[in-house]
């Protein structure tokens, strides 16, 4: 996660219609097909309608739910009654749960509420889906798999015979050692953001 530009997130807001009461945002990278989820804190010490709202490119500010207790189901807006998303509450924190996401996703989210039917941004974070690289982990999938059936061929062959001649376990050796490194390789060609934890929760606090 790392810093959104502000003025980005200003000029946005700003063609957008949308008041802005925080001095920093954040971006989130993910995967496509991933699942992340966002959170806030409880920015409201009464009772008030609290809303998750997306703002994407050349696009107004769509309402994605709203919910007035924490103990209370949130009720989604028009676009987003998919189940695709999920938002709870408790005294600290609102979350913004979605599943398998998709580059369609990509804007930025904010909680906050409404004042004379103006958007009030309290925090944000911009999420940016990227394309999913499958080719690159279905091959470290595959040569994982591989190496873990190695593996145990090679023990169990160590086993049933302890008199396995210098010559030929030293070839089994490099064998193995040559496997495991290109393994290593091709997971370390892997982008950072993909060989992290898949289902991930991001803070948008300042």
């Amino acid at each position: 996660m790392r810093n959104f530009p502000l003025t980005i997130v200003l000029l946005l807001c700003g063609l957008s219609g949308i008041s802005v009461s925080v001095s920093e945002f954040h971006t989130v990278e993910v995967q496509s097909g991933e699942e992340v989820t966002l959170l806030c804190s409880n920015f409201s010490s009464s009772l008030t309608q609290i809303m998750w709202f997306k703002v994407a490119k050349r696009v107004k500010p769509q309402c994605i739910c709203h919910l007035f207790k924490s103990t209370e189901p949130a009720k989604f807006c028009d676009g987003f009654q998919n189940g695709k998303y999920e938002a709870t509450s408790n005294v600290s924190n609102l979350f913004l749960k979605m599943k398998l996401v998709e580059l369609s996703d990509s804007g930025l989210y904010f909680c906050g509420y409404y004042i004379t039917r103006t958007p009030v941004i309290v925090e944000a974070t911009y999420l940016e889906v990227q394309e999913f690289d499958g080719l690159t982990k279905w091959i470290s999938v595959i040569l994982g798999g591989l190496t873990v059936v190695l593996t145990t061929v090679i023990i169990g062959l160590l086993v049933k015979n302890k008199k396995l001649q210098k010559g030929t376990f030293t070839k089994v050796y490099y064998a193995l050692t040559s496997i495991l490194f290109l393994v290593t390789l091709i997971r370390n060609l892997r982008p950072a953001s993909e060989r992290e934890v898949e289902t991930v929760i991001y803070s948008a606090t300042t």
